[in-house]
């Protein structure tokens, strides 16, 4: 489900926006920031009702990814890509492949300072097809010698994260007997499902497309119609699809203890996290919680360190979002807060001097 939002305020460095020449679609690259080097964040295949919406998702998206990165502790700034089908639209092979040889050529122009990678829609076979056009593009597929599908990453940092969240919540990590809802099961939300199934607990999901039901069966979890997820009580409600879920009414009407999520901005207003605060439901940052995938694609392709010390650094999110509370608490804020506050000294720290 796409929920249409207002057009942010533009404070990125570059936007392009053009229209593919051989598919013919809307593709918009935003460049939020490169201050602390060259941008990076993936490339979604999405359809949204106008081009305005793609072109918001892609500035909301490029500046999350600025805070993302730089909480993670990468040297890497904020940058996005949105290729937008118009309502209805289905992608034949040859249209698809079109599609991400017009995105290469986009990401090219930007000659270096964004760096592209698969998102929501698309695929590590996808980037392939963007290799073919720009050099700036990382997660590959695995046969070609890239660092593949990075949802695993992602999905263990979010792990950890709703650990840390119970944690705060009762004094234990522990998943077992735990209500847990998951809002979206695709690459991410699928796996964290079948983990926290394995692990004992007590699951409701749900998801626009019927046949992800299928899952649910199998883990013998509870199914739920799409928009009415929020009313189930549980301990933590896990947005995992496409961002702007979490609106003023959705936020007091949820039923829940906590949020913690891989969706990326599920908040429809930063405001949000206060209205969380205000009702007592703990918020553990997303572009905190979600940072597993990009952390591994920077550290692969930059190659910094193994593949086991680059996972470890994936689990330790974990211990990030537990300082995260601590220090909320302690300063008497949101976590939310906190977390942009951790972006911004590293941004701040990284700024060049203004020219005069």
């Amino acid at each position: 489900m796409t929920h249409a939002l207002p057009l942010p305020d533009i404070h990125h460095e570059r936007v392009e926006v053009v229209t593919g020449r051989q598919s013919g679609l809307f593709i918009a690259v935003a460049l939020h920031s490169s201050v602390l080097g060259s941008a990076l964040g993936g490339a979604r295949l999405w359809s949204y009702p106008h081009w305005s919406d793609a072109l918001g998702d892609a500035l909301r998206l490029s500046a999350a990814m600025t805070l993302k990165n730089a909480a993670a502790g990468l040297d890497a700034g904020g940058g996005k890509a949105v290729i937008a089908l118009p309502p209805g639209t289905m992608l034949d092979a040859e249209r698809r492949r079109a599609a991400f040889l017009d995105l290469g050529d986009a990401v090219e122009s930007l000659d270096g300072l964004y760096r592209t990678a698969e998102d929501v829609g698309s695929t590590t076979e996808d980037m392939l097809t963007v290799s073919e056009r720009t050099a700036h593009v990382v997660g590959l597929p695995d046969a070609v010698g890239g660092s593949g599908e990075p949802a695993g990453p992602t999905s263990l940092g979010v792990y950890e994260s709703i650990r840390a969240t119970l944690e705060r919540l009762s004094g234990t990590a522990d998943v077992a007997g735990r209500r847990l809802t998951i809002s979206g099961l695709g690459q991410v939300g699928s796996r964290l499902a079948v983990r926290l199934s394995a692990e004992g607990a007590l699951l409701t999901v749900t998801d626009v497309n019927p046949a992800k039901r299928e899952l649910a069966l199998d883990l013998q979890a509870a199914w739920v119609t799409p928009g009415e997820e929020h009313l189930v009580a549980a301990d933590v409600f896990v947005p995992a699809g496409i961002g702007g879920l979490l609106t003023d009414a959705v936020i007091d009407a949820l039923d829940a203890r906590a949020v913690c999520g891989p969706a990326n901005n599920p908040l429809a207003a930063h405001d949000g996290a206060d209205r969380l605060a205000a009702r007592g439901i703990l918020y553990a940052p997303d572009f905190v919680v979600n940072a597993g995938g990009v952390i591994y694609l920077d550290l692969v392709a930059k190659q910094l360190g193994s593949r086991a010390e680059i996972m470890a650094r994936v689990g330790a999110i974990g211990d990030t979002v537990r300082r995260l509370f601590d220090d909320a608490e302690e300063r008497g804020v949101t976590p939310l807060a906190a977390a942009e506050a951790l972006a911004e000294e590293r941004l701040t720290r990284g700024r060049r001097p203004a020219l005069v």
